[in-house]
């Protein structure tokens, strides 16, 4: 599901806020994720997104502000939010002594569940068959990853809360994890928060993305945003861009663009006609101070963020304003 304005609000936290004495783990976190939505959690290792995920299964107090889940304030008595919601911590827990099978019985039966194809449908979807019969503890850390998923699944809850869910996957077993976060979300309409350090995998899933650093959002992109962020453009440098916006709608039929701030113009289409955007533009009266052909990464845009791979802070960089062609 790709976001829209009129989604309703399902996850919410205002002035989310975690200190353990000096040390700010999350200041003032304020963030909202949509029914249906994949919401990326992104952020180095420290910045506050495992902080975060506790303070919203009410395992961790916030020193200030709050969580709420399904529209209930999340507590640890919360009990009917919990029984709507799945989750998978970073260290995935499990009966090391029991096996696959047994695990998931177990779960079912202290959730209360009383049909058995529950299980053989999260076996099924968690891709665990061939591993029914092993104990827990014999298992692959991405194993043990994907038995965490089913039992957080059994219940058929509406929103899922995930740490780190591919952590020790292989290529295919994140591909699968992939494909099916994607079908829970299209098909069942289920809720999926999800942090990670892993950039390319929140890029292919996520609706929305959130960027945390030093405890802080800093950013939040949507998924049309991520789309043209993440494509190869043509950026003019120009004198005046009113006039060039004007010079390529109405001489060169050009709508792919956007207007960036410090007069540029940035093209994602049509990388053949550069030359007659330039001439056109010359003959409209713009001064072209350069062109060049570009493609910025979330990658690159999160290092930018975040300050790069040491750990001295960065401010945020000033973010382009987008807007389609010329306000009439």
């Amino acid at each position: 599901m790709r976001s829209s304005t009129n989604t309703e609000i399902v996850i919410r936290t205002e002035g989310l806020t975690k200190h353990y004495g000096k040390v700010r783990a999350v200041e003032d976190l304020n963030l909202s994720v949509g029914r249906g939505q994949i919401y990326g959690f992104l952020g180095r290792n420290g910045a506050g997104k495992t902080t975060t995920i506790r303070m919203m299964l009410a395992l961790t107090k916030p020193s200030d502000g709050y969580v709420e889940i399904l529209g209930n304030r999340m507590k640890p008595n919360a009990v009917r939010a919990f029984e709507r919601i799945g989750s998978v911590l970073e260290h995935a827990g499990s009966y090391a002594n029991l096996t696959v099978r047994e695990n998931l019985e177990m779960q079912r039966d202290l959730l209360g569940l009383r049909r058995s194809h529950w299980v053989d449908e999260v076996i099924d979807m968690c891709d665990l068959g061939e591993y029914l019969d092993r104990a827990a503890g014999q298992l692959s850390l991405g194993n043990r990853q994907r038995l965490a998923l089913g039992r957080a699944l059994l219940h058929k809850p509406e929103v899922l809360i995930l740490d780190e869910p591919t952590n020790g996957l292989d290529p295919v077993g994140i591909a699968a994890i992939r494909e099916l976060l994607k079908s829970l979300s299209a098909e069942r309409g289920i809720t999926v928060f999800l942090s990670t350090h892993i950039l390319s995998e929140v890029q292919q899933l996520a609706d929305r993305i959130g960027i945390i650093h030093q405890g802080r959002l800093i950013e939040e992109i949507g998924y049309e945003e991520l789309r043209q962020r993440n494509r190869e453009y043509l950026e003019f440098a120009v004198s005046d861009t009113k006039r060039a916006t004007w010079a390529l709608e109405e001489t060169c039929g050009l709508h792919d663009f956007v207007v960036r701030e410090e007069n540029g113009i940035r093209i994602y289409s049509d990388f053949e006609r550069a030359n007659e955007f330039n001439r056109v533009l010359v003959e409209a009266g713009v001064a072209i101070t350069s062109m060049r052909m570009s493609e910025e990464s979330l990658e690159d845009h999160f290092v930018k963020l975040t300050g790069g791979s040491n750990d001295q802070e960065a401010a945020p960089e000033t973010q382009p304003t987008r807007k389609r062609g010329m306000q009439r």
